[in-house]
């Protein structure tokens, strides 16, 4: 084992002054993608977890493009180590530029047909 280990790789985001509010709104009008954004809000208590953890009934596939979607848009933040990528919601960055638009996301009720019957520790 490397006595020196990479620290995670922080993919791309755009900084605060950089968030749109147009690119923003169009990130969050999906159902799904506000349900990652409500269970990392609510379930996570605003924490880093695993993309696999999220728990919604949709491929792989789709949710990394909805993640991909969220994190260009500037609401979240990922980071990649080794084959594990890691999610955040920006809640400092999100609620300086846009405040009280995290609020609305906390408030909703996520679908049930969404979920997992089963949701992932």
């Amino acid at each position: 084992m490397p006595a020196n280990v990479d620290a995670p790789e922080r993919l791309p985001q755009p900084t605060v002054a950089e968030m749109d509010l147009p690119t923003v709104l169009d990130a969050m009008s999906d159902p799904i993608r506000l349900a990652i954004l409500h269970r990392y809000l609510v379930d996570a208590a605003g924490g880093v977890r695993s993309c696999g953890w999220v728990g919604l009934d949709r491929p792989k596939s789709t949710l990394t493009h909805h993640f991909r979607v969220l994190r260009e848009a500037g609401l979240l933040e990922q980071h990649q180590e080794g084959l594990v990528r890691s999610s955040r919601v920006r809640v400092e960055d999100v609620q300086q530029r846009f405040p009280g638009l995290l609020d609305l996301v906390t408030d909703w009720q996520v679908p049930a047909a969404l979920l997992l019957d089963e949701v992932p520790a």
